[in-house]
């Protein structure tokens, strides 16, 4: 690798890198704020998503510029492109992360409510998603993706699950059927959050194998 490209990339992975770091504390701010009524801690989420918009449209300027210049082939071209796909994801989580605040700022204006056992397991298992995700990312390796991968099943048992529960409670408490919506907004939140970690974590394995795995079962 020419030494000028081999710097562009160390730039890229420590930009993508950022991305990331943002992207998880926001999404474990949102879950926490969730957890504890916590307005403040949720509307510093929403404030702060205007960063993660700004990071990303960089490191998709930083792909393009080195792909120009440097023509980059084989695994770099394939990091570089899998870099783009994935800054593409973390903008989208960081975008849902704003969404599960703006659910609990509603919320906190509301009387106590009592949120179901699944949706903190969902944000716990999100949150580990995203982390193996970027884990992966960092150290290049194609197992932790695959455990990415694996987990995603029970997001979505979590999320169909959800419906059954928030219907209960409707017919239970109808005063509160508004509330109720925004607990089952939290919890689409969170399923498609999963979803771009997933994601992620299919840009990885084609980052290292050079195969696309979308719509691929990697479950025995």
């Amino acid at each position: 690798m020419p030494s000028h490209l081999h710097r562009e990339i160390e730039s890229l992975k420590r930009s993508i890198v950022e991305v990331g770091t943002r992207v998880e504390e926001a999404l474990r701010e949102s879950v926490d704020a969730l957890k504890t009524r916590n307005d403040i801690q949720a509307q510093a989420v929403i404030n702060g998503d205007e960063r993660i918009d700004q990071l990303e449209v960089q490191v998709e300027e930083e792909c393009l510029k080195v792909m120009a210049l440097y023509q980059p082939v084989a695994i770099d071209l394939r990091y570089i492109i899998s870099v783009l796909k994935i800054n593409n994801d973390l903008e989208r989580i960081g975008d849902l992360a704003s969404n599960v605040a703006e659910r609990v700022v509603y919320l906190t204006s509301r009387p106590p409510l009592e949120i179901p056992d699944a949706i903190p397991e969902m944000g716990h298992l999100v949150q580990e998603m995203l982390g193996k995700a970027l884990d992966a990312l960092v150290s290049v390796n194609p197992e932790t993706a695959r455990d990415v991968l694996e987990m995603d099943n029970r997001v979505d048992q979590l999320h169909r699950n959800m419906f059954t529960v928030v219907e209960q409670e409707m017919l239970a408490t109808p005063e509160r059927i508004s509330d109720w919506i925004q607990v089952l907004g939290v919890s689409r939140y969170l399923e498609r959050s999963a979803d771009h970690c997933t994601n992620i974590a299919e840009d990885i394995l084609y980052m290292v194998e050079g195969e696309i795995h979308r719509h691929q079962s990697f479950v025995e």
